[in-house]
């Protein structure tokens, strides 16, 4: 007697039998997961710029932070004048989420200001879409670092001016000039404090990425 599987000859053959039965109408399939993308966006600048507030500002979970205690021995290498009321510094990164929508998770990772830490920032920046350089216009030279670190990489960026109270709110065309900052980056006005501010320059940084992408592709 032939199976479910085989022909009355034994060739092996599918039997009308061992087709599969119709889905009962009222069957729905159940809908498959979206998939979530993610991407890693760096903020990065000198020591006491905003990096840590601006980070605060937009993650819609409590950051993380690694800041510790400024010791009086820190005072000979970290010069806080322009700073008085920070009492802390971030000694290995910051680190916070934004999610976009159902399918793109945005992560921050805020690097250390100090260069002692900048042998931290390769682990950091690997793999980043882009970054927001803060700059201090009262401290521009301490953002060097960091421009040239990501010009070398050729990692995309914009320049987020951060302004402190008491401090001149310099034209952004000066501010480009004397940061020396290439015509095609962007360089936007921000307080690191308003989650809107914040999220101008994250989406001028994407908008960024998104145009040096298209013009890649162009030939």
């Amino acid at each position: 007697m032939s199976g479910p599987f085989e022909s009355a000859d034994g060739r092996g053959a599918w039997s009308a039998s061992a087709t599969r039965p119709p889905r009962p109408a009222d069957d729905h399939a159940v809908p498959r997961a979206r998939r979530v993308s993610s991407v890693k966006l760096v903020v990065a600048g000198g020591f006491g710029v905003g990096k840590t507030t601006f980070v605060s500002a937009v993650s819609e979970i409590p950051p993380l932070t690694t800041e510790a205690a400024m010791t009086s021995e820190s005072k000979e290498v970290d010069d806080a004048s322009l700073v008085g009321t920070k009492t802390t510094t971030t000694v290995a990164m910051d680190f916070g989420r934004i999610t976009v929508d159902d399918a793109l998770v945005m992560y921050l990772f805020g690097t250390p200001g100090q260069e002692r830490f900048a042998f931290m920032w390769d682990d950091l920046c690997d793999g980043a879409l882009g970054a927001v350089v803060l700059a201090d216009t009262r401290r521009l030279a301490d953002s060097f670092v960091a421009l040239d670190y990501f010009e070398t990489r050729d990692t995309p960026f914009v320049v987020g001016v951060n302004h402190f109270p008491g401090s001149y709110h310099y034209p952004i065309p000066e501010v480009r000039e004397a940061l020396g900052v290439a015509p095609h980056i962007p360089v936007v006005d921000c307080d690191a404090r308003n989650r809107q501010s914040v999220k101008v320059a994250l989406v001028t940084l994407l908008q960024h990425v998104y145009e040096l992408r298209r013009a890649a592709l162009v030939p």
